[in-house]
């Protein structure tokens, strides 16, 4: 019960010693790959309740190689996944897949105009992919590199 009220303060107030969240990158030859949680916004109600502003996610951002161990930060793409999308991802098995399809503009005038493809395929790539654009970025993780992930992304909530 301690730990519960703790978490619920953490993330009312939005410090916390006793937690740390750190980046997990994988750098490959044509790309790269950082994931980190975005926690949750929650503000207190005057009924003394929580409220939710905006859920938490998982950021990825992908960013192009520009020559050995260097990045070209001002191309980099970013993919927010949801926890339900993290379920999906943490529950592949050895030879599953999955596709997650984003429309960053969503319920504006620009709906349709720009859409994001997170791509996972067994023995191939996470890639990102910006329709409309020549922007696709492919990068290979190791089964190793996915159980990091995988741990990441069920730790963080």
């Amino acid at each position: 019960m301690m730990k519960v009220k703790l978490l619920l303060q953490f993330r009312y107030k939005g410090k916390d010693s006793n937690r740390v969240f750190a980046d997990y990158c994988v750098y490959k030859g044509k790309a790269s790959l950082s994931m980190y949680p975005v926690l949750p916004k929650v503000s207190r109600l005057d009924s003394g309740g929580l409220k939710v502003d905006h859920r938490g996610v998982m950021m990825l951002t992908f960013s192009p190689a520009i020559g050995e161990q260097k990045c070209d930060w001002e191309k980099k793409q970013f993919f927010a996944l949801s926890s339900v999308e993290m379920g999906s991802l943490t529950s592949l098995g050895p030879g599953g897949g999955c596709e997650f399809f984003h429309d960053p503009s969503m319920k504006t005038s620009n709906t349709g105009q720009v859409r994001k493809i997170l791509s996972v395929k067994p023995m191939e790539a996470v890639v990102n992919n910006k329709l409309q654009t020549n922007d696709r970025l492919t990068v290979p993780i190791t089964a190793a590199e996915f159980a990091v992930m995988k741990t990441a992304c069920s730790g963080c909530w």
